[in-house]
């Protein structure tokens, strides 16, 4: 008896000491590790990057967000915060220069520099290593199929961001339609003259309001049903620009100039200065995401607590209802080759930490309680924010997970707007188009392509200033189509199409 209450004792100490060393060496959500199997702590690892701030001012080493991710991730960071502004030149410059930090962020992967890059085998390839990663592998395989590169693997962490909401797409001062009696535009028709009872009826009050400013490509997709520059025919890649739907947008779009619809200054003017213009109240429409809507909303909101702006769901034009697609990221994180493999993976760790819901409430938002509160389910920001450098456009640049209504919310936003923009994001998703060509390699595009886009903005924006007439569109498009390099561009843009259809 005496023996078995010893038995009894001995086996709940040994079950109480194994209790605590779990606990010494636990993980954190998503699997960053902050301790050895013997409880003793192992060494921060070190990582150096190169990341952009959308923030006024980048966060620095102190900031409190930086030292909790150190902390929860056992990392040591040294970051290099670049402006956004200047922030692809900063890239440039660094992969010119051949110093790399462990990790880069680059905006736009497929720049031919980059390109390069990869082919002289510059970054690691990481499509073997994401199966190890859950919160990674929770982005969309959209997005992952957008960023391989042309040998069909992936050199990079994407910088996930939603299918839906993204891209520049009309909205609209729904209480001028109200003040008028109109229906919510459906078609390019119907916004066409949405666009001159706006103007006509002076709705901005200051003697020439302006209808529609902004990005004025929406207009060139709804034509041919497809986001950017190319589109699906027959099951094959064709150039947007040579098909019937682009010469209607310029007609569309010339006949807006001459009614004075859309700003005389269009070539010249600012994105920033339109969405200005649309914040004042002196423009009906314009082109944004959907939570930037509420942007300009919330300034003219100052002045008209009537004022309502509305993100469009859909405009139907030849090829049926149209909405733009997006491509699932904002460029990727890559990890040069000269990082050895133990660290590539801690790395991965990292920004799978990131990835995580507790990693990315931290980067963007920080500390409950202190950095924001929740009410209805939304994050509201404390002026501690603020004054810590605690925000989506700093820290949350680098941890983020994926969220399908990202764009649909806004700080400050009421839940009934956040709602309805939610509604508006499953109503596009039921119809939007992505962009065949997104990623897609050609080795002629590099060398020439540029030159030919040039080409063709210079004289679309003629055109829609009466500066040349519509004939010489088809005069132009005509050469393209005999244009040995132009088709040669093509073709080698539909071999890389082909192959992704594919699977290789």
């Amino acid at each position: 008896m005496k023996n078995r209450k010893f038995f009894v004792f001995a086996l709940a100490a040994i079950l109480l000491l194994t209790v605590i060393l779990s606990a010494c060496s636990g993980t954190s959500e998503g699997g960053s590790k902050t301790g050895t199997g013997e409880g003793k702590a192992a060494a921060p690892t070190k990582i150096t990057m190169l990341v952009p701030y959308f923030s006024t001012e980048p966060p620095t080493d102190d900031n409190v967000v930086v030292v909790e991710a150190e902390k929860r991730t056992n990392t040591d960071l040294k970051i290099t915060w670049s402006p956004v502004a200047t922030y692809e030149e900063k890239v440039n410059v660094t992969l010119a220069g051949g110093d790399l930090p462990d990790l880069i962020t680059v905006l736009n992967p497929f720049t031919p520099q980059v390109r390069k890059l990869v082919q002289q085998g510059a970054f690691w390839d990481l499509t073997p290593f994401f199966k190890d990663y859950p919160n990674l592998m929770k982005f969309p395989e959209e997005t992952y199929t957008n960023t391989k590169m042309q040998d069909g693997k992936n050199y990079g962490i994407p910088r996930v961001r939603p299918t839906e909401g993204g891209g520049q797409f009309p909205y609209i001062r729904k209480d001028w339609l109200d003040k008028l009696g109109l229906p919510v535009p459906e078609t390019l028709d119907d916004l066409y003259q949405v666009m001159k009872a706006f103007a006509n009826n002076d709705m901005g009050g200051n003697g020439n309001t302006i209808a529609l400013a902004g990005p004025l490509d929406f207009v060139y997709n709804v034509m041919n049903g497809t986001s950017g520059w190319f589109m699906v025919k027959d099951g094959q890649l064709v150039h947007a620009m040579l098909e019937p739907g682009t010469r209607d947008a310029l007609v569309w779009l010339n006949k807006a100039y001459k009614e004075k619809l859309i700003p005389q200054d269009f070539p010249a003017l600012k994105f920033i200065t339109a969405r200005d213009m649309m914040a004042a109240g002196k423009v009906g429409i314009f082109s944004d995401t959907v939570a930037e809507a509420w942007r300009t909303h919330q300034e003219q909101l100052k002045v008209n607590p009537k004022a309502d702006f509305l993100p469009l769901v859909s405009l139907t034009g030849p090829f049926g209802p149209y909405n733009f697609r997006d491509t699932g990221h904002y460029g990727m994180h890559m990890i040069p080759k000269s990082v050895p493999e133990k660290k590539v993976r801690a790395i991965l760790q990292f920004m799978d930490y990131g990835a995580s819901d507790e990693g990315a409430e931290l980067g963007s938002y920080g500390f409950k309680g202190i950095h924001f509160t929740e009410e209805n389910g939304m994050k509201l920001t404390t002026e501690q924010a603020m004054k810590d450098n605690v925000s989506q456009q700093a820290f949350g640049q680098l941890f983020i997970n994926y969220d399908k209504y990202m764009r649909a919310y806004f700080a400050g936003m009421p839940p009934e707007i956040l709602e309805r923009n939610k509604q508006i994001i499953d109503a596009r998703a039921e119809i939007s188009v992505p962009d065949p060509a997104s990623g897609l390699y050609s080795e002629t595009k590099v060398t020439v392509g540029p030159e030919y886009d040039k080409k063709i903005d210079d004289l679309r924006t003629k055109i829609i200033m009466g500066k040349a007439p519509i004939e010489a569109w088809d005069t132009f498009t005509d050469e393209l189509r005999k244009d040995p390099k132009f088709q040669k561009m093509i073709q080698e843009l539909n071999d890389s199409y082909q192959k992704r259809v594919k699977g290789q």
